[in-house]
């Protein structure tokens, strides 16, 4: 264990040492996210996908109480078939370490992790921000907080298509979070590729990406910058198709009284098994996307 009580890969060590791209993946979409064996595979993939970049992957979780970057594929694989696991978020960081526990990292907490051992691009699905109802229930997620004091850059496809996405862009303007287009200016909706929302800023490359990135740095800024990253339309999910599930299931979740962290898991199974799995197969070709935009990003950044 390092001295800063997370543990770094020597492949990761090694490539932060010599300047090499790096992309931080987080472990929460294997451990929570995706059925098994689907997670295991996806997760793999992922890291295989980054290393076709020329970039090295730094999986991201805590293991037997050690958050640690750089995860090998057998911790990945006992994380991913781990019942019963702890969903780690910032604050649920230090009780998971000190208990000795297994966790999947949420964005929050990868972020914070990735950036403190130097590691400058994430890859994601979705983003957390401003649950529906908000305004009466206070439930926002820790991401946000946490990234408006992390200089990391994020590449996603937006954030989650049950949140409040108009209020969470205007979250992230009030938390001084830039949120650059990749290719676009309408900001993505995790499975579809235009939530209906405009974006002020795009670029159209990786170097674009990084001169931004680098920007920031030279400025002392300490908030994070987020790439979003469309899904292709022909692979998206039809939006009128998600605008009646994700309103059924709301509508379903009042009926039965689900609301506060029991909310997302609900949605996002209801969404699932109404689509017939096929949500599933838009966000993992979500994720392809963003992993390998992510290395590519990671790349211009080490060439600067």
């Amino acid at each position: 264990m390092s001295r800063l009580a997370i543990h770094v890969s020597d492949d990761v060590t090694r490539a932060l040492e010599a300047g090499a791209p790096v992309v931080a993946l987080e472990s929460t979409i294997f451990t929570h996210g995706l059925p098994r064996p689907r997670n295991l595979a996806v997760a793999l993939e992922a890291e295989d996908r980054i290393r076709a970049e020329g970039a090295v992957p730094a999986t991201i979780g805590v293991y037997e109480g050690v958050p640690t970057v750089g995860l090998t594929a057998e911790q990945i694989a006992t994380l991913s078939e781990t019942d019963d696991i702890d969903k780690v978020s910032l604050r649920d960081l230090p009780v998971v370490a000190g208990l000795g526990r297994h966790g999947g990292t949420t964005v929050a907490a990868t972020a914070y992790l990735a950036n403190r051992v130097g590691v400058r691009v994430f890859a994601t699905g979705g983003l957390g921000g401003v649950h529906r109802g908000a305004s009466e229930t206070f439930d926002e997620s820790a991401d946000l907080t946490t990234l408006a004091v992390t200089p990391i850059t994020i590449v996603s496809a937006g954030v989650k298509s049950i949140l409040d996405i108009g209020a969470t862009l205007e979250r992230f303007e009030t938390l001084n979070i830039p949120v650059i287009g990749y290719g676009t200016r309408r900001y993505p909706g995790f499975y579809v590729s235009d939530s209906g929302y405009e974006l002020h800023y795009s670029v159209n490359s990786p170097e674009e990406a990084a001169k931004i990135i680098s920007a920031r740095d030279e400025l002392g800024l300490r908030q994070t910058v987020l790439l979003a990253n469309p899904v292709d339309e022909s692979r998206q999910l039809p939006p009128e198709v998600l605008d009646d599930v994700l309103r059924r299931a709301w509508a379903e979740a009042d009926r039965q009284g689900i609301g506060g962290n029991a909310a997302t898991p609900f949605l996002l199974d209801f969404i699932q098994r109404d689509t017939g799995g096929r949500s599933l197969e838009v966000n993992v070709d979500v994720y392809r996307g963003n992993v390998t935009l992510a290395a590519k990003v990671a790349g211009a950044l080490s060439a600067e």
